[in-house]
């Protein structure tokens, strides 16, 4: 039982692995989710042991309680992660319509060369027009001459 809880674990981390390196958002996030299963599933096998619960009195080996907490523990913080990731893998699409890697990777360089572009750009703020009125004259004049 022990090799097939193995043979799992292997088989499952390595199609999480697999999928993380394809360029689609959504299988790359199915692979952190199924390494995340691999690793839940590997934590509860280090705990396996045949005999009783322990609230139950028994003379044999019981398995352990801590383990089996820790890993439902586990499992809720990583729905709540997926839950979120795929949440924002759905604004991402409805921002960019793809949820392919290189596709948003270039949507990025670009935007990020508009952003440029536009900082390069003269400052309108440089040179003020001389009806402006100045800090020093807003301290000297009288209310009612700033109102008009």
């Amino acid at each position: 039982m022990i090799l097939f809880i193995s043979i799992a674990v292997a088989v499952i981390f390595g199609s999480g692995a697999y999928l993380m390196l394809k360029r689609d958002l959504i299988r790359v996030i199915t692979g952190m989710i199924l390494i995340g299963n691999a690793a839940n599933l590997f934590i509860m096998a280090s705990g396996l042991r045949r005999g009783f619960a322990p609230i139950l009195p028994a003379r044999g080996e019981m398995s352990d309680p801590l383990v089996q907490a820790m890993t439902l523990t586990a499992i809720v913080i990583g729905f709540g992660v997926a839950a979120l990731v795929l949440s924002l893998v759905y604004r991402v699409y409805e921002s960019h319509a793809s949820v392919d890697l290189g596709r948003l990777s270039r949507a990025e360089e670009e935007q990020s060369e508009r952003d440029d572009a536009s900082a390069d750009r003269e400052n309108p703020f440089e040179e003020l027009d001389e009806d402006v009125i100045d800090s020093d004259q807003v301290t000297e004049m009288t209310r009612e001459e700033v109102v008009r």
